[in-house]
């Protein structure tokens, strides 16, 4: 059986995810050896969107979402691949989120389902929908935020990323409310 190949390049983290990645598909990847990503790398990352464009696939956590927005700010088309965090814990007690982690299935569905946000669309999502789900206040709002981005596959915000998140990634009304009832069964 051969490997899915991927025609962009992966944006990873570390050595690590490096080979995971390359364990499940075919696929080069560039590293951002953490969140103190330098000029360098942005550079290249930039480059290669523009040759062959790229996928960023970063840890569902602090770090990976900070990695995320640098590039994004430099690159604000890129695809982005998510991964739940309940798919990216270490086996062992007390290890850190991320993609070397991941099963080859989480690895294959988060490639599958990449998203290209839009920019500079307005908000589509009123603010009171918003707190009407639960979403940026109240109890459990959190909880609802990190299951929320795990069922669109957009990663974890808070609460001020929300709308904006939700409009990048052109999140509709509708598929908000279907997805908040599959959330409301999880809780």
């Amino acid at each position: 059986m051969s490997k899915l190949a991927i025609e962009e390049i992966i944006v990873v983290e570390g050595k690590d995810d490096t080979r995971r990645i390359q364990e499940v598909v075919e696929a080069d990847t560039i590293e951002t050896i953490g969140s103190a990503i330098n000029e360098d790398i942005l550079e290249q990352i930039a480059h290669a969107q523009e040759t062959r464009g790229v996928i960023i696939f970063t840890d569902p956590d602090f770090s990976g979402e900070k990695i995320r927005k640098t590039i994004m700010e430099v690159v604000p088309d890129a695809k982005h691949a998510f991964l739940p965090r309940s798919q990216a814990k270490g086996k062992r007690k007390g290890a850190s989120l991320g993609v070397e982690h991941a099963s080859n299935e989480a690895i294959l569905e988060a490639l599958r389902k990449v998203v290209t946000p839009v920019t500079n669309q307005e908000l589509g999502i009123p603010r009171q929908a918003l707190l009407d789900y639960g979403l940026i206040a109240g109890q459990q709002a959190k909880e609802r935020r990190e299951k929320l981005g795990d069922e669109l596959r957009i990663g974890y915000t808070n609460g001020k990323q929300l709308a904006k998140r939700l409009a990048m990634f052109r999140i509709t009304e509708e598929e908000l409310a279907e997805a908040m009832k599959k959330v409301e069964e999880i809780l």
